[in-house]
């Protein structure tokens, strides 16, 4: 990408980001309270009524959802970022990708404030920054990379088909649910955990959850693979979408 349009990309992001915390006071507290929510329903599910949980369960799914939620959202938001700005695709020559990257990076940008307020809340329940936090960029390049990969793709489908949305919010549904992000994968049944090593999602958020509450670092193998699906999948999205980009301007919204 060249110099102007990195420029244009980051410029955007931040005037995205000035503009949401102007029109809604409820943007950024909302990335708390969404998976506050839904933290507290699996917690009372699982840990209360179920009862298995675990000692280290609050801030087991506490970490869970604030990846998750992050993960979600740019695929989520940059999937339909080229499809909510087909009026902009038609009238102004831009590469199409930047409309999801600027969507991507808002919300990493949020993320890491909320990341912020999450290593505050650990160090309050007894788990404070490690020697281990040094992995913590190269896990969260590879989740980025993940969910920049199917935000791409999917930015490139939901234009063509818009009804793609609702099929995507059950697909991430069903995910998170398969991907140890509200139970451990040590409760899953060792003729099925193989299965699990193969979740791209299960293998970070297992890798975060070790560095951020026991000081362990990743398990270097599966991450590297993960890394690599996470490139691939990355540089695939972009060459899907520049191989649809003469389409977007045709359709519409």
């Amino acid at each position: 990408m060249r110099l102007h349009l990195v420029e244009l990309v980051l410029f955007s992001t931040y005037a995205e980001l000035r503009a949401e915390a102007a029109r809604s006071y409820l943007g950024l507290i909302w990335w708390v309270l969404e998976p506050a929510m839904m933290m507290g329903a699996f917690w009372l599910v699982f840990d209360v009524i179920l009862r298995t949980g675990g000692p280290d369960y609050v801030p087991f799914l506490l970490i869970g959802m604030t990846l998750w939620q992050w993960m979600k959202s740019c695929i989520t938001h940059g999937g339909y970022a080229i499809w909510g700005s087909l009026p902009m695709v038609r009238q102004v020559r831009l590469p199409p990708l930047v409309f999801p990257l600027i969507a991507m990076l808002s919300d990493t940008v949020k993320f890491a404030c909320i990341f912020v307020l999450l290593v505050m809340i650990l160090w309050a329940l007894g788990y404070p920054p490690n020697a281990a936090y040094w992995a913590l960029p190269i896990v969260f390049a590879a989740i980025f990379l993940a969910a920049a990969g199917a935000g791409f793709v999917i930015s490139a489908l939901v234009p063509l088909v818009p009804d793609l949305r609702f099929v995507i919010e059950q697909v991430l549904m069903v995910v998170m649910f398969l991907s140890g992000v509200i139970f451990p994968l040590d409760k899953v049944p060792e003729h099925l955990r193989w299965v699990m090593a193969l979740n791209p999602v299960a293998v970070v958020m297992d890798d975060a959850r070790g560095i951020l509450l026991h000081g362990q670092l990743p398990n270097w193998i599966g991450l590297s693979k993960v890394a690599l699906i996470s490139v691939v999948l990355c540089a695939g999205g972009v060459l899907f979408v520049q191989r649809l980009a003469p389409r977007f301007p045709k359709l519409a919204n």
